[in-house]
């Protein structure tokens, strides 16, 4: 088990995982496209986790690089079938992945991270037994704090609880990272086949509007080394983001889940915020220029 401050970039050694006594049925689903570089972190802080997930599931989305050998040499490390690899013929996207995943996953609860975040060691062992006391939630997510790599992803837990979050805060906006997820396996939801941005919170969306309940644990239990919403890597590409969330709104509406004049006025709301982020990003420019 990982100590409070280890954030080792090595994986944790498999014989530790092999003789853990203690095993949750959680299958975990790592999407992997091109990730050889951060993969080990990832799958070291899954290894580390106080109450160790039954499985854990790779998807190599059709990286075509270095990627499913990296994989394989995990896999191989630790044996016993732990560690379950999925190799897709061509590139469909996280959201398509982690489908993939879903669909080969045998237990219980379904959890995801993403290939270049990490979790902190207790992580499973925390949202595992929230959401066997809670049997009435569809869906929990958990707080999650930006990290820059060699930051430790452990640390005192504070006990802060949690709180439900309406289908109306997560309209206005999403209130979960992926990589804080768990749900159950048996969910008929799916995350939208073929969607490249903001599928994630349309399957949220979608659980929450048909009446669902959906709980955030304040607790922050996983550590991001992504770069924040901006003009970088995929949030780059803002415009295509507002585009997919004005798109989860008609979606909503054209299945029967949310009344035109909601859809109207929430696509408005997403404009706007698009225009004012839009403009704080130009005027940070230019008050940065000599």
């Amino acid at each position: 088990m990982l100590g409070p401050d280890d954030d080792s970039m090595s994986v944790k050694h498999p014989s530790e995982v092999k003789t853990a006594p203690n095993r949750g049925s959680v299958s975990v689903i790592i999407p992997c496209y091109r990730c050889a570089q951060t993969i080990r972190r990832a799958v070291s802080s899954v290894a580390g986790q106080s109450l160790l997930p039954a499985e854990l599931i790779l998807v190599d989305d059709a990286s075509g690089d270095g990627t499913l050998h990296e994989l394989r040499e995990l896999q191989h490390s630790f044996r016993e079938n732990w560690i379950k690899v999925i190799l897709l013929q061509r590139n469909l996207g996280a959201g398509s992945a982690r489908n993939a995943g879903w669909d080969a996953a045998s237990c219980k609860y379904i959890a995801f991270l993403d290939a270049d975040d990490a979790w902190h060691p207790r992580k499973i062992e925390i949202q595992h037994a929230f959401m066997e006391a809670h049997p009435e939630m569809a869906l929990s997510g958990h707080a999650h704090r930006r990290i820059t790599d060699g930051d430790p992803v452990g640390g005192a837990l504070m006990h802060q609880g949690f709180r439900l979050i309406s289908r109306w805060e997560l309209l206005l906006s999403n209130r979960f990272v992926t990589p804080s997820i768990m749900l159950r396996r048996d969910s008929p939801y799916r995350f939208r086949a073929g969607q490249r941005h903001m599928e994630d919170h349309l399957l949220w969306l979608e659980i929450a509007s048909d009446g669902a309940r959906t709980v955030r644990l304040n607790e922050v239990l996983v550590f991001t080394y992504k770069a924040p919403v901006g003009y970088s890597g995929l949030s780059a590409q803002r415009w295509k983001m507002r585009r997919a969330e004005l798109s989860n709104f008609w979606y909503l509406h054209r299945t029967e889940r949310l009344g035109l004049v909601p859809t109207i006025t929430l696509c408005a709301y997403s404009l706007m915020k698009h225009v004012r982020s839009a403009l704080l990003h130009v005027g940070e420019a230019i008050g940065g220029q000599p």
